[in-house]
């Protein structure tokens, strides 16, 4: 009787503590922006586009100042580019002013550094000039000359390297 009680308590333990893994669900509650900003139809909207130094990355860096630039009250649109370090930001006036644009970028990280601030009509959709763009392909021209084309001089290097 002995062996027959044995026998049965250790099949019981071997088969009931089987050290199987399995998942444990946890419900976490995450606050969501509000992706359905209410856009004041009268409000003047303006146009922000600065440098931002220090990105190292385009998902991790550039992404994150672009959302967290977009999910700001009053502002409309943000867009950051990664290979220009340029952000384009379409705001509204009477609720974001640029000072609160370079704060919001610099809470993001320290390493951030928005320089460069200025607003404009239209965003920028040119490729940058190299600063020593026009001075290679304007090379072999006289100094009358290079004063002349300087400017077209430098639309024609950005044009190559487009």
């Amino acid at each position: 009787m002995k062996n027959i009680f044995f026998i049965a308590l250790l099949s019981l333990l071997a088969f009931n503590c089987k050290n199987k893994a399995e998942a444990e669900i946890k419900t976490v509650e995450v606050a969501t922006a509000n992706t359905a900003q209410k856009l004041d139809p009268n409000a003047i909207y303006a146009k922000a586009e600065f440098t931002v130094e220090g990105m190292t990355c385009m998902m991790g860096c550039a992404k994150t100042i672009e959302n967290k630039l977009a999910k700001m009250d009053g502002v409309k649109s943000a867009k950051v580019d990664f290979d220009k370090k340029l952000a384009m930001v379409e705001y509204n006036e009477a609720m974001v002013t640029p000072e609160n644009l370079t704060e919001t970028v610099a809470l993001v990280s320290d390493t951030y550094k928005v320089s460069d601030m200025k607003t404009v009509d239209s965003f920028s959709t040119g490729k940058a000039c190299d600063a020593n763009c026009a001075e290679a392909c304007c090379a072999n021209k006289t100094a009358e000359e290079k004063a002349a084309c300087d400017q077209d001089c430098k639309k024609a290097c950005c044009a190559e390297k487009a």
